[in-house]
């Protein structure tokens, strides 16, 4: 107790009050408590979803999937199915409650907005379960199910954007941080990366469509870092070849892929943008929740209240939409029966005008 007493007289006499022990008290509260992040992916089967994320977080969250399958005709009449899976993974103490959300069957069906329209759904609805949360009375044991993030992946093989990647970047762009990914990187060669990167960045901008941008760092930040987030904010969109095979490379062990022509080393930036989406992942998790939770989300509950409704309120929407349909068709009748009543008016008087006239004669 002495010793206390004398370190904190000590402190006092110092003019140090102790503000600087606060990180290490929020590091040790949340170690504790973990961290929840949800992270979407959504892109055409085959562009390598389950081998980015296993190479990501090492760990085999798809270990019955098959990669390169070929999709089957079947699958032009299947409907989007949103398959979620949980993990946790630990570094140092800290432990990170991951939720990978993948869009199966996602661009396969004939019509492309039923591609689109479940993952818009899936989003809202976990923003309105979440207002549920903040509504209710135990606030305490809330659960976080927003989407943090969305991996889109796009195809190498041709020229930019395509249609559907295009109507799906416009309706989830303001719901979803989006990071567009280029898929099979090492189809490329380095020229035609850098142009397939500048050909999506400039339809991105004609279309006015908003992707996840880096922030700007503050001047005094440290050196590395900074150097660290302009390599990131270069690189977007990143071209990624990803692997879980481990390979030897220059007499070290490495993730890559072995080819007859050569092997792919995705540690390697030349051949891969892998280090640089996952140090943006680790680097900027945090800034994705709260864009999540700042803007994303809010502008969700703001639009809600501001209809005076709130989460529980999902069935009363749907009764005002009908009712509000209902009253519209009935306006439309009434056109109807009005026009149709000062056209029969009008052919009476022509008509009466017609007989006088006869009569006259």
């Amino acid at each position: 107790m002495n010793s206390l007493q004398d370190s904190l007289s000590e402190n006092v006499t110092n003019n140090y009050f102790g503000f600087a022990n606060l990180p290490n008290q929020a590091h040790r509260k949340y170690a504790k408590k973990g961290f929840q992040f949800t992270l979407m992916v959504v892109g055409e089967a085959g562009l390598g979803k389950s081998t980015l994320i296993n190479s990501l977080f090492l760990t085999k969250l798809y270990k019955n999937r098959k990669e390169n399958e070929i999709p089957s005709i079947d699958k032009l009449y299947k409907k989007i199915e949103i398959v979620e899976q949980n993990t946790e993974v630990e570094e140092k103490g800290v432990k990170l409650k991951l939720t990978i959300v993948d869009a199966l069957n996602y661009g396969e069906a004939i019509d492309s907005k039923d591609s689109i329209d479940p993952i818009v759904k899936y989003i809202d609805d976990q923003f309105e379960k979440y207002l549920d949360y903040e509504n209710g009375l135990n606030r305490r044991n809330t659960v976080d199910t927003r989407v943090h993030c969305c991996f889109y992946f796009i195809s190498p093989i041709g020229y930019g954007l395509k249609p559907l990647d295009i109507e799906f970047l416009k309706q989830l762009s303001s719901k979803v941080n989006i990071i567009p990914i280029i898929a099979k990187a090492d189809s490329l060669t380095k020229d035609e990366k850098e142009k397939l990167k500048k050909r999506i960045l400039d339809e991105l901008n004609h279309h006015q469509i908003t992707i996840y941008t880096v922030p700007d760092c503050d001047s005094d930040e440290d050196p590395y870092f900074l150097r660290q987030m302009n390599e990131i904010k270069e690189a977007i969109p990143f071209a990624i070849c990803s692997s879980v095979d481990k390979i030897e490379i220059n007499g070290k062990m490495s993730l890559g892929r072995q080819y007859p022509y050569g092997t792919v080393d995705i540690m390697n930036s030349e051949h891969s943008d892998f280090l640089k989406l996952r140090s943006m992942l680790v680097s900027l998790m945090q800034d994705l929740r709260e864009i999540t939770i700042d803007l994303h989300y809010e502008n969700f509950r703001t639009a809600r209240l501001a209809n005076g409704h709130n989460g529980n309120d999902t069935q009363s929407i749907s009764n005002s939409f009908y009712e509000d349909e209902k009253d519209k068709m009935l306006r439309e009748k009434e056109n109807q029966l009005k026009k149709m009543q000062e056209m029969l008016e009008k052919m009476q008087m022509e008509m009466k005008l017609k007989n006088e006239s006869q009569m006259a004669n």
